[in-house]
């Protein structure tokens, strides 16, 4: 397990973490840093743990219009992937219906074909 320093809100904190994630754990420390920061202009000095817990909400307000959003995307998603398969469904029709003309149009072609190719009957 890999073990990570991170500094929020000017304190630093020793922080454990998986194997390759220490970049990501950073990250996450430096967002947070910085909406308490915003914070902490925005209102002043009104405590530290108002100011967390604001930053916190914040974040946590951000990350579920992102989950709404994305529950979005992914029923339009699904939406698309109906309409296309109901549109190969439609295009597999059009192509079994041109097949049935085609066969009959040849079929009509051989029969005439035919009654060309005969020797006139005689009359009488």
């Amino acid at each position: 397990m890999a073990q990570v320093t991170v500094t929020i809100a000017g304190k630093v904190y020793r922080m454990a973490c998986g194997d390759g994630e220490e970049a990501h754990l950073e990250a996450l420390a430096a967002e947070l840093d910085g909406k308490i920061g915003e914070f902490r202009a925005a209102f002043g000095e009104i405590g530290d743990m108002r100011l967390h817990v604001m930053a916190a909400l914040a974040i946590a307000d951000e990350l579920s219009e992102t989950r709404r959003k994305l529950a979005a995307i992914q029923a339009d998603a699904k939406e698309l992937q109906r309409a296309l398969g109901s549109g190969d469904e439609r295009i597999v029709a059009a192509e079994g219906r041109m097949a049935e003309s085609i066969v009959k149009a040849a079929e009509r072609i051989e029969r005439i074909a035919r009654t060309l190719g005969q020797p006139a009957q005689a009359a009488g």
